[in-house]
């Protein structure tokens, strides 16, 4: 590969974080990542992302300034695999967010693919996943609708804004994991830190902000008619946090958690040197939300601190995380031979497999 008249080799790339005021927004990146921040109520910090309303531009080495389309469209299957660059996924599939809700957010719900498609320019849905890195004690968060709503009682409730008895609500600590499929309804509670990850889509419904008004009295605008559309009231997902499927590895920890259409969802529990390799055709992402690792890679290495993520390229396999931290991993999965395939080669069954969410 060519860049500038120089050979540029592929690295684990890290990106400046765009960070979103929120009105539900806080300042724990700064307390606890020592981040410094913008002034307001920040609310998101998009990590890694790739959208028209949200850029990621490169932050570290050689191809510092470039954005994440822009490193794309000159790296390709170096960058991004094989299996998952092609028609579909030229652009990056994946948005990594972490997430500061000092207020409780709106109610919202994601639309499927399907329902995008037609409804949204041709956009994507929105399937996503979250981890709560920190939770005050207490901290709950909504969790779809209730059993035995039906869509005209929830309307109902709407209407009359007293939705809050339609809605299931989860008490949540650190370290719990949520499957957040397209059409289950959710809001994060206040006094809860996360790692959100999602397909690369902004599509939100907002169903009920609590009647809330922002900084002009003005209610926020809400999405009500597309949401009734695409809210699931038939309780498909109903569970609760993730148990996860625990495997010990050399170095440390690996949890499976989420095994879905659009990406699989791990956590690397670090303690000495872990490699981690799948089969050189997808990326992967890192996020470190405890402690911190050294990457090791053929040709170099890179610290990964507390609160920073990265992308690791499909041409960087395999590579080693090295330190004492929590890392969650993610990358867009060929079910068979990047989850069940291994799982079967250690003894695991259909039972044990179960609790991975998405499969």
């Amino acid at each position: 590969m060519k860049f500038h008249d120089e050979v540029i080799s592929l690295y684990p790339l890290f990106f400046r974080p765009l960070y979103k005021e929120r009105i539900w927004g806080g300042r724990k990146l700064s307390e606890k990542y020592h981040r410094e921040l913008p002034d307001g109520k920040i609310g998101e910090s998009w990590e890694i992302a790739c959208l028209q309303n949200g850029m990621g531009i490169i932050a570290n080495g050689s191809l510092k300034g470039l954005s994440l389309r822009e490193a794309i469209g000159k790296y390709g299957e170096e960058l991004l695999g094989s299996a998952v660059y092609h028609d579909q996924y030229r652009r990056f599939p994946l948005l990594i967010k972490i997430l500061d809700a000092s207020d409780v957010l709106s109610v919202q719900v994601h639309p499927d693919n399907h329902y995008a498609a037609l409804h949204e320019n041709g956009g994507s849905g929105k399937t996503e996943m979250w981890y709560v890195i920190d939770a005050e004690p207490g901290s709950r968060l909504v969790y779809g609708v209730r059993r035995g709503i039906s869509r005209e009682e929830f309307r109902s409730s709407l209407e009359q804004g007293k939705l809050e008895d339609c809605l299931r609500e989860l008490e949540v600590k650190p370290g719990d994991v949520l499957y957040i499929p397209a059409g289950l309804v959710h809001a994060i509670g206040a006094g809860i830190l996360i790692c959100e990850i999602q397909q690369s889509s902004d599509t939100t419904y907002r169903v009920y902000d609590w009647n809330r008004v922002d900084a002009d009295g003005r209610p926020r605008q809400l999405h009500k008619e597309k949401a009734l559309d695409v809210i699931d009231f038939e309780g498909r997902y109903t569970g609760s946090a993730l148990p996860g499927l625990t495997l010990e590895e050399e170095g440390g920890r690996r949890t499976l958690y989420v095994a879905c259409d659009y990406f699989a969802m791990e956590k690397l529990e670090i303690d000495g040197s872990m490699k981690l390799c799948l089969d050189g055709k997808r990326f992967q992402t890192l996020t470190c939300v405890e402690g911190s690792a050294v990457i090791q890679y053929e040709g170099g290495s890179e610290n990964l601190a507390s609160g920073s993520s990265c992308l690791i390229p499909a041409s960087l396999n395999p590579f080693v995380l090295k330190g004492n931290g929590t890392v969650i991993r993610a990358y867009v999965p060929d079910k068979e031979s990047n989850v069940l395939d291994p799982l079967r080669k250690r003894g695991y069954t259909e039972k044990d497999w179960s609790v991975i969410a998405g499969l």
